[in-house]
C-alpha cells in the first residue's frame, strides 16, 4: 500500500484528539492510518477495506509490537464509500484509542502497547488526506 503521508514527533498525549477530513478515491481497494510510535511499533492501524485481502466492506484494526502484528479485530458497520468524503477522529486515552467514523459510529481499539504517547503517524492508500488537526 502506498503511503501518503508521514509525521513523526506527533506528541499526542492521553486525552488529546486528532482529527482528519479527507477524500476516499474513486476505485479505493483500501486505505490505512497508522498510529504509534514509528513504523515497527503501532498502536493502532485502522485499515478500511472496499475489496482487498479476501475483506470486503470490512474495517480491520491491529497493533504492531517490535515489527509483529497482532490478532486483528473486525468491525462489519461500514460508513465509507468510494469517492466521498469521510472525516475520522483519533482519540487517545491511556487503554484505548477511540475512532469516530461517522456520526454516532465509535470504534474502540486496546492500547496494546501501554504507549504514553503518540509520535508518529502515516496514512496510505486510495485516500487523498485534505485537513490535519491535532493539540
Amino acid at each position: 500500500m502506498e503511503c501518503r503521508l508521514v509525521v513523526t514527533y506527533l506528541d499526542l498525549q492521553h486525552g488529546e484528539t486528532l482529527k482528519m477530513k479527507g477524500k476516499i478515491l474513486p476505485d479505493c481497494k483500501e486505505f490505512a492510518v497508522d498510529l504509534g510510535q514509528d513504523s515497527d511499533h503501532i498502536a493502532l492501524h485502522f485499515n478500511p477495506r472496499f475489496d482487498c485481502k479476501g475483506d470486503v466492506n470490512t474495517i480491520v484494526c491491529n497493533s504492531k509490537e517490535n515489527g509483529e502484528w497482532g490478532e486483528e479485530q473486525r468491525e462489519t458497520n461500514f460508513p465509507f464509500e468510494q469517492d466521498g468524503n469521510v472525516e475520522l477522529s483519533f482519540t487517545f486515552l491511556p487503554d484505548e484509542i477511540k475512532v469516530l467514523v461517522a456520526e454516532g459510529h465509535e470504534i474502540s481499539i486496546l492500547n496494546r502497547l501501554g504507549l504514553k504517547t503518540i509520535d508518529y503517524l502515516a496514512v496510505k492508500g486510495d485516500f487523498k488526506l485534505q485537513v490535519l488537526k491535532f493539540p
